[in-house]
């Protein structure tokens, strides 16, 4: 295990690592705590009472922040013809189709955050399933990636839209914003964050569905909250 830095250890002894506080309390711990020169990112980390091992107890979906996550995302739109002509005025940084597939196959191309593709391209991503899939970039009709209308999906991705889904230890990691966004806003778009996978636990899930759920920086120690406390 690598040994942590000095600016790490020194955020530890500024709270109490076993303790769970409310959201408001571990909101203005975590972007005090926060030891990093620049703008951190916020980030949740939300352990599920979930088999993601069982297609009925999947968690899934994404959800357009109120205060969006403060970065610029890049997006790589997969269509053809008109529709590659609306990404292109929706904003879209990239739109191919065949050639942007070989582009990420032959020159392991990654400059883009969020892949994008209309229905009929999906024979073409499709291919690269094994090597957009483990990257989170595979396009998916769940979290509005795969649809006909790509400038809605355009407005909603550049707005502040994040996806949200189970990882193999059934654990949900995604951002809320920016230190910078101060604790008001990062508690909104928690909020809202939790509402969304609220209502989309599965009717198979039994037990506690919130079973943990941790807010850090980028460069910070975790700041664990009270999951009784939520919803």
């Amino acid at each position: 295990m690598p040994k942590h830095g000095k600016n790490y250890r020194a955020s530890l002894e500024k709270f109490n690592k076993s303790q769970l506080y409310d959201v408001q309390e571990a909101l203005k711990l975590v972007t005090e705590i926060a030891p990093a020169k620049f703008d951190e990112t916020v980030e949740v980390h939300v352990r599920l009472g979930v088999d993601g091992r069982h297609a009925d107890q999947q968690v899934r979906g994404a959800i357009v922040l109120p205060n969006g996550t403060g970065k610029e995302v890049k997006v790589l739109v997969f269509a053809k013809g008109p529709k590659a002509e609306e990404a292109e005025k929706a904003g879209a940084d990239y739109v191919g189709a065949e050639d942007m597939a070989e582009k990420i196959k032959n020159e392991n191309w990654f400059d883009f955050d969020v892949c994008v593709a209309t229905p009929d391209m999906m024979s073409v991503v499709g291919r690269l399933g094994k090597i957009l899939g483990p990257k989170g970039l595979m396009p998916n009709p769940k979290s509005g990636t795969v649809t006909m209308d790509v400038t809605k999906a355009l407005q909603e991705i550049k707005a502040g839209k994040v996806e949200y889904r189970l990882d193999k230890q059934n654990i949900v990691h995604t951002v809320i914003g920016k230190k910078s966004f101060g604790p008001e806003k990062l508690e909104q778009n928690f909020n809202a964050l939790m509402t969304a996978l609220i209502k989309a636990k599965p009717a198979a899930a039994k037990g506690q569905y919130l079973r943990s759920v941790t807010l850090a920086t980028t460069m910070s120690p975790g700041v664990k909250v009270n999951p009784a406390l939520i919803g």
